[in-house]
């Protein structure tokens, strides 16, 4: 090791550069063909992909002798970029040895069983142990920043507060693009609070792939119509450009924009409310947003802690991205709900130093971790033996291992290297889940060693039969993922939709509780998912005594002359051979237009230009894919290095390499950054156009309605004047509400109609969402109603009179007597057999939601024993709010309950107040189930007011 500061800049620059040749030459790519200089792309001259350049960056740290920033890992785009970093950098980096002396956290009461929602369980271990440690963040050395469940929610309600103040409601989009910290809980759960729906999406990584992340997340903040883009401050930038292509969004926020002060309003959540958007990895075209609502979340949550047992004295260690399920759901919300201790560091930190997930587990007595294969890939790769010496891992009991296609030789490899420090054989567990399951679907017994099927590889290539093969034939082999969870079930089934015995490969299907409902607007996805009451996983497996073995993805599996080619393994043959990058072949299926079947198609990465290399390599693959398939493949291309994509978490994206294959682009390697950035710019005209657009569309609907109101406004007030008769009256506005809705375009859907009684009177119950509210009930209701308005409308010159002339009765709010007073009055007039029409709710606001009931609609429906008609009206708060008077368009639906007569729930010596909390509750009921908005009041016993 040497000090960067004992030389020259020059001198530092040729050893840089050295450096980088020297991992170019294992890459395998020629010297001479690379214009390695300080200038030269990592990415596009190079060929180095993420993992070659954290590779390239620890031998830079330990040949110098220096520790680099974290971002560096992101950030550098040219080996000048690495001399910078490097003159500012620290000193070497020391990953602490020694075991944290105080994690262990005492007693904790058992998980929340009865909570029912996310927000229930965190409120519930604030009440149970609100000091207690959740989770806290790695550090190298010493313990980093923790947060407990009171400081958690305490951090989260702020969040929640001002979001609220911002506008943002009940059910609404808020799309997180935030990096591994508080900031990330505190939003998550802020979201959760102000019951809207967090998207969680990744932060950007390189300025080299600029274009296809902004486009993929374009598409998916345009599918869930995100309102809201809450940012860290690095990536602000990226935030606003995609705020001015995402119509639907609002602004783009920090979370110190959002820490205003302002007082949080609770919001009750429903177990079926969307808990969040999961959008799993694909191209741009169509994004799939797994909508997982409260129930579906705690349902997995349960069924793997229960497979598992796990407990309050785990502890979880994590480096898994929070935008992912199977960090956020299976690692975080998991550990929550257990009150098991959550030891948190940042991906970039494992991939900078892949032995700190090792000596994180070794410090805090580690019981529980996962990781995609590659994770375990890489410590088997990058870790060397004297960073782990001392290094103690008996205490994981669990290393799950999951989210991407398990290998069998890496199990086995880990196994045998870190077996040498306690690792037990037992503690691997191949698991298997997808998004739209929650997270996780199948898991392995608890303490079992991993179980692998050897079968023969040519009948299993041509029948699709997992055959055990014998020790001397050509086999391939698949891992055991284990039996679905509690209250889950898997079934395998064959092009038709018959179940399949064990050891036929086919098509997994499966169902449960945490299996979501649909994708979100994208009913064309959502339609392919279902097969009935079961859900499609995209995946083919085969199963041995109910376990299940998975063999891959439909979409990856090339069917050429009757035989499933896998793409996997003779990817990895391929990646293996001089001068192809390895991790950087694409093997998949392309329809021949001409022939009508599919070819076989390899696009492999090289930085190789000599023709004669070129076509040796090509002699190589094709000699290869011969032995492995016994068929050449249709096409091979060299492309040059970052000409194939690859998702987030680093998975192939093959139907992104098709599509580009057979726009015959496959061989162009991303553009520079510069011109992708005038591209997205570019992006930028078409949805500014649509927004003004659809600006001026609703300024002009407003100015219609509003002139239309105006117009018929005057001829409202003279027939009410005029007319000498209520039932006249009465006719003359149900006809002009009809005409209003129709000059307006506003369709109106009633209902229930035959509920309504003929001539008998009643007392009508109606929830309060809008101004629209009492023009609605004109339009629904054809013969005279009293409204009960409010005493301080009959003293307005502008409403007083013709109110009077509609015959609408006033109450008082606020003078206890003299509403006791109105309330006899209301008796009278009900008895004398007037209809009554009530707003129980007193008033609306621009939240959705069903308040408290004021009981006096129910009390004169008691005493003058008359029936209560619950109606439930939906549509008008969306289009005229509370504290607006801008019209937007809409539908509106109206649904008439039946009626519920107080001699029908009266037993006998029952007060009248107690007929009318059966009424109230009754009709309550109705409006909250045809309403289609939430129950403010919920399970609290609701308030009673007059």
């Amino acid at each position: 090791m040497t000090d960067p500061g004992s030389g020259d800049k020059k001198d530092n620059a040729a050893r840089l550069l050295e450096l980088i040749r020297g991992l170019v030459d294992e890459l395998g790519t020629s010297r001479n063909n690379l214009p390695i200089d300080l200038d030269a792309s990592f990415e596009r001259d190079l060929g180095f992909d993420s993992l070659a350049r954290v590779e390239l960056i620890a031998r830079v740290e330990e040949h110098f002798g220096v520790a680099l920033a974290e971002k560096v890992f992101a950030e550098v785009e040219t080996p000048r970029d690495l001399l910078r970093a490097l003159a500012s950098a620290g000193g070497p980096r020391t990953i602490s040895s020694e075991p944290a002396k105080h994690v262990a956290l005492g007693e904790a009461e058992a998980a929340p069983r009865s909570a029912e929602t996310l927000v229930e369980v965190l409120d519930w271990h604030v009440q149970a142990h609100g000091d207690r440690r959740h989770l806290q963040f790695y550090t190298d050395a010493g313990d980093g920043e923790s947060l407990t469940f009171r400081d958690l929610r305490a951090g989260a309600e702020t969040i929640a507060a001002g979001l609220q103040q911002r506008g943002i409601k009940p059910g609404e989009t808020v799309a997180l693009i935030l990096p591994t910290g508080k900031d990330y809980f505190f939003s998550f759960f802020g979201v959760l609070l102000a019951r809207a729906v967090p998207v969680p999406i990744y932060p950007p990584v390189r300025a080299s792939q600029i274009e296809d992340h902004l486009r993929r997340h374009t598409a998916i903040l345009n599918n869930c119509e995100a309102r809201l883009l809450i940012a860290d401050p690095d990536t602000t930038q990226v935030a606003h450009w995609l705020r001015s292509v995402v119509t639907s969004m609002q602004a783009v926020v920090t979370t110190a924009d959002l820490m205003t002060g302002a007082r949080y309003q609770p919001m009750p959540a429903s177990p079926q409310d969307t808990a969040f958007l999961q959008y799993t990895s694909g191209s741009t075209g169509q994004p799939k947003g797994v909508v997982l609502s409260h129930a579906n979340l705690l349902a997995n949550i349960r069924a793997m802690g229960e497979w598992i047992d796990a407990g309050p004295e785990d502890v979880f260690v994590s480096w898994l991205p929070l935008y992912h399920d199977m960090g956020l759901i299976g690692a975080w919300l998991g550990s929550l709900y257990y009150a098991t201790f959550f030891l948190v560091m940042s991906p970039m930190s494992f991939l900078a130093a892949p032995h700190r997930w090792l000596w994180a587990i070794h410090r805090y007595g580690g019981t529980l971790s996962a990781a995609p294969n590659f994770g375990y890939e890489l410590c088997l790769h990058r870790v060397r033996n004297e960073q782990i010496e001392g290094l103690d891992l008996r205490s994981w009991r669990a290393a799950f291992n999951g989210a991407e296609a398990v290998s069998p030789t890496t199990l086995e490899r880990f196994c045998e290297r870190f077996g040498t420090h306690g690792f037990e054989r037992a503690a691997m567990m191949p698991v298997y889940g997808l998004a739209e399951n929650s997270v996780g679907l199948a898991f392995p017994p608890l303490g079992r060693e991993p179980l692998i099927d050897c079968i023969e590889r040519r009948t299993f290539a041509q029948t699709g039969n997992a055959v055990p093969a014998p020790s001397n034939a050509e086999t391939i082999r698949f891992p055991a993922c284990g039996h679905p969870l509690k209250d889950h079930q898997i079934r395998v089934v064959d092009d038709t939709g018959r179940e399949l015995p064990d050891r036929e490969q086919g098509r997994i299907e499966f169902k449960g509780p945490s299996a979501t409902s649909r994708y979100y607007r994208n009913p064309q996805k959502t339609r392919e998912l279902f097969d009935g009451e079961w859900l499609d996983s995209g995946d083919l497996g085969y199963t041995v005594d109910g376990e299940l073995y998975v063999t891959g993805r439909i979409k990856d599996v090339v069917i050429r002359a009757g035989r499933n080619i896998y793409p996997q393994e003779l990817e990895e043959a391929v990646g293996e051979l001089k001068g192809i990058r390895k991790g950087r072949v694409a093997v998949f299926g392309s329809m021949d237009p001409q022939s009508a079947t599919e070819k076989l198609v390899i696009v492999a990465e090289t930085r190789e230009t000599d023709e004669d290399a070129r076509s040796t390599m090509r002699a190589s693959i094709n000699e290869l894919a011969m032995d492995q398939l016994e068929a050449p493949p249709d096409d091979i291309v060299l492309a040059p290095p970052g000409s194939l994509l690859k998702t987030s978490s680093g998975k192939m994206r093959r139907t992104a390499i098709r599509e580009r294959y057979e726009k015959g682009e496959a061989t162009r390697p991303p553009p520079p950054v510069w011109r992708q950035w005038l591209s997205v710019q570019l992006m930028r005209l078409m949805p500014s156009i649509r927004r003004a657009n659809r600006h001026l569309d609703a300024s002009l609907y407003a100015a219609w309605v509003w002139t239309w109101y105006g117009l018929l406004a005057p001829l409202v007030w003279l027939g009410l004047m005029v007319l000498p008769s209520l039932r006249w009256r009465w006719g003359f506005l149900h006809r002009l509400a009809r005409l209003f809705a129709g000059l307006t375009a506003t369709p109106i859907k009633v209902e229930g109609g035959e509920n309504l009684p003929d001539t008998a009177p009643c007392v009508l119950v109606v929830n309060h969402q809008s101004y629209l509210d009492p023009y609605v009930l004109m339009y629904v209701l054809k013969r005279p109603a009293s409204f009960v308005a409010k005493v301080e409308l009959a003293h307005k010159r502008s409403t007083g009179p013709p109110l009077r002339r509609l015959g609408c009765a006033f109450v008082e709010r606020f003078d206890t007597a003299k509403g006791s007073e109105d309330a006899r009055v209301l008796t009278d007039a009900a008895r004398a057999g007037r209809s009554l029409v009530f707003f129980p709710e007193g008033t609306f606001t621009r939240i959705p939601g069903l308040r408290t009931f004021h009981m006096g609609a129910f009390m004169t429906a008691a005493d003058a024993d008359l029936p209560v008609v619950p109606i439930a009206i939906r549509g008008t708060r969306s289009m005229l709010r509370a504290d607006s008077w801008f019209p937007r368009r809409g539908r509106i639906s109206v649904r008439i309950g039946e009626p519920v007569s107080p001699g029908d729930l009266r037993e006998p010596g029952e007060s009248a107040w107690q007929t009318a909390l059966k009424l109230r509750d009754r009709a309550r009921a109705t409006i909250v189930a045809a309403s289609g908005e939430p129950d403010l009041v919920g399970r609290r016993s609701a308030a009673v007011r007059w």
